[in-house]
């Protein structure tokens, strides 16, 4: 037997469909790689690889920020006699983040991640609880010292007056040592409890996939639910803190 180094055209014919088969193999392993850092979320919402890279690490800013953030709330919470409800869930979820961001992109097209992720307060967030009678004096006492020890207050929404929709007090917070923007709620146990009811509805009607009519009767639910929470004294005339310097107190 002969040998030689042509080759039969079924030969070549099979060797070029092999080779064919394995550049596509490695294109398309490739293309899914590539895929594999976009972000996609319920509702048509979706993140490409370089905006959900940036969302990844604003994420861990934050997680090393809240350990001295926490420190405050902590204190906050046993000089005012609050009740620290949630602190678990502190820190929020990178797909309920992400989800909060792909919203807001598509909301607004001409935004681009990073306005976004400056104006953020959530991703660090606490929740303090009072019972009805000591929730005014409770909410000054707390928000009083962690001013005092350098957390700057940018946002105060007290919804405690309305005839409708959420009640409760929801204030901003830019830590001292970190500069990160965090959240405080401020609750008694009825309005809180309305909160975690309304919160399935509320996350339904901000999809952009929900229907102005559904939006709406979303909306119905959620007043019929707050709309029963009593309102402490002198709850809707709390004002956000003065700035006054005090010592922060050790925690253990």
């Amino acid at each position: 037997m002969t040998l030689t180094t042509s080759r039969s055209p079924i030969v070549k014919g099979l060797l070029a469909a092999a080779l064919t088969m394995a550049v596509t193999a490695t294109a398309g392993s490739a293309m899914a790689a590539a895929g594999d850092d976009d972000w996609k979320g319920a509702g048509g919402l979706t993140l490409n690889s370089v905006d959900n890279a940036k969302v990844d690490a604003y994420l861990d800013r934050a997680r090393q920020a809240e350990k001295a953030i926490s420190t405050d709330v902590r204190a906050a919470a046993q000089i005012s006699g609050a009740e620290l409800i949630g602190f678990d869930q502190r820190l929020k979820s990178a797909d309920s983040l992400k989800r909060k961001v792909a919203t807001s992109l598509k909301d607004n097209p001409r935004q681009d991640v990073d306005s976004v992720l400056g104006r953020l307060t959530d991703a660090v967030r606490y929740t303090l609880q009072w019972p009805d009678d000591h929730y005014t004096t409770g909410v000054t006492q707390a928000s009083t010292v962690l001013a005092a020890w350098g957390n700057d207050s940018t946002k105060w929404a007290n919804t405690w007056n309305r005839t409708s929709g959420y009640k409760g007090l929801n204030t901003g917070w830019r830590a001292t040592r970190s500069g990160q923007l965090y959240e405080i709620q401020f609750h008694t146990p009825a309005s809180k409890h309305a909160q975690e009811a309304t919160h399935l509805l509320y996350e339904e009607q901000r999809l952009p996939s929900t229907s102005p009519e559904r939006k709406k009767e979303l909306q119905a639910q959620q007043d019929a639910l707050f709309r029963a929470v009593p309102v402490p004294d002198g709850a809707d005339r709390l004002t956000a803190p003065e700035h006054t310097t005090v010592p922060v107190p050790v925690v253990f």
